[in-house]
């Protein structure tokens, strides 16, 4: 009996053990897992037994297109006739579930596809990695961003035991999101919907769902209904507003504090007057934009001026040719 209990205990050391080095604080982890959300802990210890820490995400996560890519090479990248071809056909074929998701969430259909073009194509490239994997690596091996991935990791298992999901199965990108429109375990949880009525919320084969749930966490992060997103304008002598750029990406100027600085209103409503203005970088030099709060709405999806320009672009290219195909 004594040599029973002594391998029982030697292999639960070992269980911890063999993580510890590859997942450092992986312990103080499940603990809390353990403590505070009633996880059970050898089913934990088996988990992560099997959690593969990869080099690759590492090295992804540390290049992104929107700090490595200029903008005129970055938008290339969203923008091409291909993309614009399958979001035109995605649309015609879910097009009584767009215009659902655009009647009651006040998200115009166009965005909502766009968002489908840049996170996966639509679906066609839902990412390659377990989810397990991409935010255990990134929880215990990255700590630039460590204590944000740990939470995302939190949240990932108890998502996948409130949808009855094995967490060693689901795959998703190098940063952990999943499905077709690209969420984070938190943002999963607090803004996917069954936005077909079938009991369950599935963003990874369910068109419905992906589609409403797009369309609510833009709608619960500011989107206006009827309102515009974005709008190009120039400085009278030629320089860029510094002092209004680097107010950041949340809207807090007036149009005129905008004008007072030397920048043309000549394109933009005259409903508008909570703004924000930015600059990207073309080939001949910075352009200037002025965006509403419908921009920055796009921005909470991704935190960066170019992603929201990409999916603006893209969303004017799909529907320009949706509407000459009809």
């Amino acid at each position: 009996m004594k040599y029973l209990i002594v391998l029982s205990v030697l292999g639960l050391w070992l269980s911890s053990a063999w993580a510890e080095p590859a997942l450092p604080e992986l312990d103080e982890f499940i603990d809390e897992m353990v403590t505070e959300h009633q996880f059970d802990r050898q089913e934990l210890n088996s988990l992560f037994s099997q959690v593969e820490v990869k080099d690759s995400i590492l090295k992804a996560i540390s290049r992104p297109a929107e700090k490595a890519k200029p903008w005129y090479e970055y938008r290339n990248i969203f923008l091409d006739q291909a993309r614009i071809d399958a979001g035109v056909r995605f649309w015609q074929q879910h097009a009584q579930t767009l215009a659902k998701a655009e009647k009651e969430y006040g998200v115009p259909a166009e965005i909502i596809l766009a968002i489908l073009g840049v996170e996966t194509r639509f679906g066609g490239n839902m990412g390659s990695f377990r989810v397990i994997d991409a935010l255990s690596t990134l929880g215990f091996r990255y700590p630039p961003r460590s204590p944000f991935f740990r939470k995302e990791l939190q949240q990932f298992l108890i998502l996948t035991r409130e949808e009855g999901m094995s967490p060693a199965e689901p795959v998703g990108s190098y940063a952990g999101a999943m499905g077709l429109g690209q969420f984070m375990p938190s943002s999963y949880r607090a803004y996917a919907v069954d936005f077909d009525g079938d009991g369950h919320r599935d963003i990874w084969t369910n068109r419905a769902d992906a589609i409403g749930s797009i369309a609510n966490y833009l709608k619960r992060h500011g989107w206006q209904a009827g309102e515009g997103i974005v709008y190009p304008t120039q400085s009278k002598d030629g320089t860029l507003p510094e002092a209004l750029i680097e107010r950041g990406l949340k809207p807090s100027i007036s149009r005129e504090e905008a004008k007072a600085a030397g920048l043309s209103l000549a394109k933009l409503p005259a409903s508008a007057n909570q703004l924000t203005v930015f600059s990207l970088t073309q080939r001949d030099g910075e352009s200037l934009w002025l965006g509403e709060p419908n921009f920055y709405a796009i921005t909470r999806y991704n935190h960066s001026r170019m992603y929201a320009m990409a999916v603006f672009q893209l969303a004017e290219a799909i529907r320009t040719q949706y509407e000459r195909q009809q």
